[in-house]
């Protein structure tokens, strides 16, 4: 254990990746972190080394990760990095005696997160948090302490979706080569959602279908633009999953889990705020953008939460066997779409 989480000293945190995500994780910890010291940065790009020391004050700057991993005035760093990154970086700085954070999803293969999940185990003083932000909102933890209290009973079947409002540019067409796809970029909260929902069973068997509505570009990387998956768990609970890039009016993240004595909900309507027009043309509310927009709270309670467990305080409650069971169930998704039949897990 490092000496910030012995004592009451700030923890010292270096953040790789300045990217889109990158960005708002490194203002949060430079800013409104409690008992977090955004002290180094990290990045290849040299306009985003600048941003951080101008815009937040950074001084410790590197472009070579080795270099910045090793660092001896580092308690933790967050990893915002490209996905084919994620495992190495988090094993490099586990070695290095480093607490981790780092977004999802761990690795696109099974394999490498077990590897992963074995070097922490060789740092048990270490905290490795894998970033499944939904977790960490508001309403999704109000749903999940519901379901602990009975409230609607035994939970035996959740529905979730992901689905982005339509980006006729195709970003993510352009980072379908690296994205895993589908299902391992958006639907990987969904698995987790479910997993976490229903107390944390077993996937058995899935099955995927998709189809491709707006973005032709996306077949010759094996990929679609809408996807539809069925996964089942041991002792009969079953999840329902779909996920979008196409949606014509905003960001849309909803979750319904149903129990043997009644059904709880979140984020249906995707609703920005409470206010709603009702005019000849209809009944209308304004929709949230993006994910950013929806989950701003749980981005920052995600990292206070990080922040806290590597102090001392109480443990994150995500662990990298999740973080391996949501990749374990992502991959056979993508399987299943290819193949075309049930894949076990």
């Amino acid at each position: 254990m490092s000496a910030a989480a012995a004592t009451s000293a700030p923890l010292r945190v270096g953040i790789a990746g300045l990217g889109r995500l990158g960005q708002r994780h490194a203002q949060h910890l430079a800013r409104h972190a409690p008992g977090a010291q955004l002290v180094s940065a990290c990045s290849p790009v040299a306009e985003e080394r600048t941003w951080a020391r101008e815009t937040l004050g950074v001084q410790t700057l590197h472009s070579d990760f080795q270099a910045f991993v090793q660092d001896p005035q580092l308690d933790a760093v967050v990893l915002v990095t490209p996905t084919t990154l994620h495992a190495e970086q988090t094993m490099a700085a586990l070695a290095a005696g480093k607490h981790v954070f780092v977004e999802k999803p761990l690795s696109l293969d099974v394999e490498t997160c077990e590897r992963v999940e074995a070097v922490a185990a060789r740092h048990p003083g270490l905290v490795a948090m894998v970033g499944f932000v939904r977790r960490f909102d508001p309403s999704y933890r109000q749903a999940r302490a519901d379901i602990e209290a009975g409230h609607v009973g035994r939970p035996f079947l959740v529905r979730s979706q992901t689905c982005d409002m339509h980006d006729p540019a195709g970003f993510f067409v352009r980072f379908a080569p690296t994205s895993g796809g589908l299902f391992m970029d958006c639907s990987v909260h969904d698995i987790d959602l479910a997993r976490w929902m229903l107390g944390s069973p077993r996937a058995l068997r899935v099955f995927a279908s998709g189809t491709i509505a707006l973005h032709p570009d996306l077949a010759e990387h094996g990929d679609v633009d809408n996807g539809m998956a069925i996964i089942e768990f041991e002792g009969g609970a079953r999840a329902v999953l779909y996920a979008s890039r196409t949606m014509p009016h905003g960001h849309e993240t909803t979750t319904e889990v149903i129990g043997t004595q009644g059904v709880l909900s979140v984020g249906v309507g995707a609703h920005r705020d409470r206010v709603q027009t009702r005019d000849a043309s209809g009944v209308h509310h304004r929709p949230v953008a993006d994910f950013f927009e929806r989950f701003h709270e749980a981005f920052r309670h995600e990292l206070d939460a990080f922040v806290q467990a590597c102090r001392g305080g109480p443990p994150t409650g995500l662990s990298l066997a999740d973080a391996t069971a949501a990749t374990r169930i992502g991959q056979a998704m993508r399987r299943s779409l290819h193949s075309g039949q049930p894949e076990t897990v």
